[in-house]
């Protein structure tokens, strides 16, 4: 995108997400100020980040992402993005930057079969409520589940999985 990158990861270890952004951030900073022979920081800010809930919620995470260049009216087809992983998963390129997951594997054994039925994912849109309720997880660092997944997140975390009620709290 022009503005951002979006990046769909699942971490081997409980801080792997945030060591990887911040070496992401201090390695290529340091590149693209060399580069650019410029100093200072690149990004506007800390990185945003929800959990998700694979089993119901990753392909959705995975259509919201790679359909967002089309959203954005950069490109008319996914598949015409070159910087998106859809090339990868929808298309078959081959790439060290992309690492299947276990559950788009399990959409078909046939690598041929599997990437046919994803492009049929992309017929439908993400728009809606799904769409607003993956944009507020992110924005907000809240979960993206059903119920009961954000329930069980609050209760390891101890962190609001569920969005807060709008305006000031009541006085009673």
């Amino acid at each position: 995108m022009t503005n951002h990158t979006h990046i769909l990861c699942t971490p081997q270890r409980v801080d792997g997400v945030s060591n990887m952004m911040q070496s992401l951030g201090r390695q290529y900073v340091r590149y693209f100020n060399y580069a650019h022979e410029r100093s200072g920081t690149l990004w506007e800010g800390r990185y945003r980040s929800c959990l998700v809930e694979t089993e119901n919620y990753l392909l959705h995470l995975y259509r919201y992402i790679e359909l967002n260049p089309v959203r954005a009216g950069m490109v008319d087809t996914p598949s015409a993005y070159k910087w998106s992983s859809y090339q990868i998963n929808g298309m078959g390129k081959v790439s060290d930057l992309c690492t299947p997951h276990p559950l788009y594997l399990a959409i078909d054994h046939s690598a041929k079969t599997r990437q046919l039925a994803y492009r049929e994912l992309f017929k439908t849109r993400v728009e809606g409520t799904l769409l607003t309720e993956i944009r507020d997880a992110t924005n907000k660092g809240l979960a993206v589940g059903n119920q009961h997944f954000k329930k069980e997140i609050e209760a390891l975390t101890g962190r609001r999985m569920l969005p807060a009620k709008m305006g000031r709290p009541s006085q009673n």
